[in-house]
């Protein structure tokens, strides 16, 4: 099966996304079904109308943890879902590593990934630098574990 966006990864539950930095170009082919992204304010506004397709937004400063994160949870398991029944989805931050890695790695827990080997598993298949802070990577194993 072929990848339904451009530079998208499998989760070992079969499902794909993309992870991806909104200061970089929208990669070639069709755009996503839905995108999650995590952001300030600020970089909400900066990229926001750009978007052609459905979207949500977390409020999530760099190097930080969401500010809602039950809200961030739902969204989460949210894009999974989506993921899992063959939607095109993506995930972005502003740089695309460490909130994005950070989700991929929930996301890959989500797909059967053990908790202890998520950030590892993001490491290999998104970025080598994804979750970038020691709070990012209690949080995966913190709200994903269960």
């Amino acid at each position: 099966m072929t990848a339904p966006l451009t530079g998208a990864i499998r989760l070992p539950d079969g499902a794909w996304v993309r992870g991806r930095g909104l200061r970089d170009p929208l990669p070639d082919g069709p755009p996503p079904d839905f995108g999650l992204y995590l952001g300030t304010a600020r970089l909400r506004r900066r990229h926001e109308p750009g978007l052609r397709w459905e979207s949500a937004w977390l409020d999530w400063p760099d190097f930080r943890l969401p500010r809602d994160r039950d809200e961030a949870v739902r969204q989460v398991r949210a894009l999974h879902e989506r993921a899992a029944a063959g939607a095109a989805v993506e995930v972005a931050c502003g740089g695309g590593v460490g909130r994005t890695g950070t989700v991929i790695a929930c996301l890959a827990v989500l797909a059967g990934v053990d908790p202890s080997g998520a950030v590892a598993w993001a490491r290999e298949h998104h970025h080598p630098r994804a979750v970038e802070t020691p709070w990012q990577r209690r949080w995966v194993v913190r709200e994903f574990a269960r």
